[in-house]
């Protein structure tokens, strides 16, 4: 494989993770809006942001997952290595069909919330397999160009600008932590294939524990990407705290909806 080629390549597989994150961030916020009204008890919001949902659905989600199986699952299926996996991923989009219709057909609050639920959690797995199974796949094959196979694809590939698009649940007030600002010098957006840990839609007090319980398991060398809805930094000087220089910090994402932050576990020196 060539250089060039195998540049372009990578910066395919980054335009793909890239667009799947900008496509969590949505469903994660429009699911959030159908969580917090059918918490209300508020029967007419929770109809409202299932229908703004579904719109979502159908004028993005869907569509993507349509130029999956048209583009990137013949071209993984087709090796020995993945065929079962892209057969289960196949499956796992007739899931997702299955609960977008089920939304249609809900209508009381607890079915929405439960049936948006569900929809989230699974696209959240779905996508974690797409990113560290299958694009890695498609990147490492000596007979297929991802750059050529993607070329033109906006369904895959998002706009060129996503950055107006989408948020999260928690962009617009905060949670309380004080973490509500990225650094001045953070970069911008670049895109990492690492496993992500998406804190948005956890109770608030509990998403501290969970990443430090996450960081715990992660092996020497080892990176995530915790995805939250504001500048985590009280997390961050925990982390510090805890691991001192074992475990370095790369901001990927600085807002305005969204922040994502690369950590990763010092290798031990042999």
């Amino acid at each position: 494989m060539s250089t060039s080629r195998s540049t372009a390549d990578q910066q395919a597989a980054q335009a793909v993770v890239r667009h799947h994150a900008q496509l969590a961030a949505d469903l994660d916020r429009h699911v959030a809006d159908l969580l917090d009204a059918a918490d209300r008890g508020d029967a007419a919001g929770a109809l409202r942001h299932r229908d703004e949902l579904l719109g979502w659905l159908r004028d993005e989600l869907l569509p993507h997952a349509s130029a999956e199986e048209g583009a990137l699952y013949p071209a993984a299926g087709d090796r020995p290595e993945a065929a079962l996996l892209v057969r289960g991923m196949l499956d796992e989009h007739r899931a997702i069909t299955g609960l977008v219709a089920e939304l249609e057909a809900a209508d009381r609050p607890v079915r929405l919330a439960a049936a948006g639920r569900a929809l989230a959690a699974l696209f959240a797995v779905h996508l974690a397999k797409e990113n560290d199974l299958i694009v890695p796949v498609l990147v490492d094959a000596a007979d297929v160009s991802l750059a050529t196979l993607l070329d033109g694809m906006h369904d895959l590939l998002g706009s060129s600008d996503e950055s107006g698009k989408g948020g999260c649940g928690g962009g617009g007030g905060g949670c309380g932590c004080g973490g509500d600002q990225a650094p001045a010098d953070a970069p911008a957006p670049t895109l990492s294939i690492d496993p992500r840990l998406d804190v948005r839609l956890l109770p608030h007090g509990q998403r501290h524990a969970r990443v430090l319980s996450a960081l715990d398991a992660l092996p020497a060398g080892g990176a995530l990407v915790l995805v939250a809805p504001h500048a985590p930094r009280p997390l961050l000087a925990e982390v510090e705290a805890r691991y001192g220089g074992g475990m370095s910090t790369e901001w990927l994402q600085d807002g305005p909806d969204v922040w994502q932050v690369r950590l990763s576990r010092q290798a031990v020196a042999v």
